[in-house]
């Protein structure tokens, strides 16, 4: 079995759904990935713990989702220096943006790129694009999967041109 490139860490099990896109996307691509949960509140040994132990493990970049106060992204960061990518998790209470709002929020010093709420599948391209960097194969896959959303895209637009809005939607 591969060595993990990517961790994806979840701070509830709830978070499953959403964080799932990472892994699609990170699966589709050929990019050997682990995944935790992990609470930044409950069980904030393992948090530092696991990010501390992360490098060693051969990761290169985290995804971190959480919903609510959403500390686990900044925790996971304040104790690597591997990139962290915050996924906020919508919220029954405040739709997300209570999330989004504690993970972009880092202080000066503490990084953690943040995407849209829900963003995990961007989070899994992102981290790939990280990884691109470092190795062609990588970077091919990256741009082949780029090609196939173009002429999706395409197909959609030439299906609406030939049929109109009403029997597209049918």
């Amino acid at each position: 079995m591969l060595k993990p490139l990517v961790s994806i860490v979840m701070g509830s099990d709830s978070d499953l759904d959403i964080m799932k896109g990472a892994a699609d996307v990170l699966e589709e691509l050929g990019i050997a990935y682990e995944a935790v949960i992990i609470s930044a509140h409950r069980t904030p040994e393992d948090a530092r713990d696991y990010s501390k132990g992360a490098e060693t493990r051969g990761v290169k970049v985290i995804i971190a989702g959480a919903g609510g106060a959403a500390h686990l992204p900044g925790v996971i960061a304040a104790y690597t220096l591997l990139p962290v990518i915050g996924v906020p998790i919508k919220t029954p209470t405040l739709k997300g943006v209570d999330s989004l709002y504690s993970i972009v929020q880092m202080p000066s010093g503490i990084p953690v790129g943040t995407m849209a709420i829900d963003g995990a599948k961007n989070a899994g391209i992102f981290a790939a694009e990280i990884l691109s960097l470092g190795s062609s194969e990588i970077a091919d896959k990256l741009s082949q999967y780029r090609s196939v959303m173009a002429g999706q895209v395409s197909e959609k637009s030439k299906r609406l041109v030939e049929k109109g809005f009403e029997e597209y939607k049918k």
